[in-house]
């Protein structure tokens, strides 16, 4: 084994060597080296490098902050406007797993796959209903490929990231299967429930944000005692308009009316609640 290093003359052993006093006579400093060593004492003392301009602080009282404030919302897609008439947003793309159930028309779930694809997210589409997606994964992204058609059970890994996030539509009929895509990170799923079905307890249970529109009022009844509605929601989803759409989670109630652009209404037609 080899001798352990030791510092040379005239060094100290630790962390950081520093050079130590050399031998002989110390050298008498001059009239520049004091000036520098009293400019670099200057320096120390005041705790910076460059001195530039000294100027009092910008201050302002805590009331004046209100008016300053932006009204920005969570990130995620414009879903509609509330009954206030403010923009409801629904953000789908998240670093964590996020599922949504929606019960409702085929027409409220193209939009929102259209509104994601135009946040830059890939849409999956898995559907037994191929021709009912068609047009809209052609006119989808400008001409990129961002919606994709596949079959029930047929969806392949689809990789999400913070970069390129996904939502996977899952409008399988009334008893979806279990699906080989699940939520992850950055993969958000959309589970489409033409109506309540035998499958929708399981579904709304797991289920981060769940949307419903109209339904009949028995459907309602058995949604409100899933969601633990209020007998003011539950005599409303039998009422509700096309377009309209009572989206909710374990603690908030937020009706919201979509209303499609444009473009929305040149390619899906108007507001519906039945296709």
């Amino acid at each position: 084994m080899s001798a352990p290093l030791s510092p040379p003359p005239g060094t100290t052993a630790g962390p950081l060597a520093v050079p130590g006093p050399a031998s002989g006579p110390a050298p008498v400093p001059g009239p520049e080296a004091s000036s520098l060593r009293a400019r670099a004492a200057r320096v120390v003392r005041t705790g910076s490098g460059l001195i530039g301009p000294r100027r009092t602080g910008h201050t302002l009282p805590a009331d004046a902050l209100a008016p300053m404030a932006l009204p920005v919302g969570d990130d995620g897609v414009v879903v509609g406007v509330d009954t206030h008439g403010q923009p409801a947003v629904l953000g789908l793309s998240r670093p964590s797993p996020f599922h949504v159930v929606l019960i409702g028309g085929l027409w409220t779930a193209q939009v929102l796959a259209l509104r994601m694809a135009g946040t830059g997210a890939r849409i999956a589409v898995e559907t037994g209903r191929a021709p009912s997606w068609t047009a809209l994964a052609q006119a989808a992204g400008g001409g990129q490929q961002c919606v994709t058609l596949h079959e029930v059970g047929r969806v392949p890994p689809q990789g999400g990231s913070a970069a390129g996030p996904v939502l996977v539509v899952r409008d399988c009929g009334m008893r979806p299967p279990r699906g080989r895509v699940v939520p992850a990170p950055w993969q958000a799923v959309l589970t489409l429930l033409p109506y309540l079905s035998p499958a929708a307890p399981r579904l709304l249970e797991q289920a981060d944000v769940v949307g419903v529109q109209r339904v009949s009022p028995q459907e309602a009844a058995a949604t409100g005692r899933i969601m633990g509605f209020g007998q003011d929601h539950v005599a409303a989803l039998s009422t509700l308009g096309d377009g309209v759409t009572l989206w909710c989670n374990g603690h908030d109630r937020h009706f919201v009316m979509t209303t499609p652009t444009d473009v929305e209404s040149g390619l899906l037609g108007g507001p519906r609640r039945v296709d």
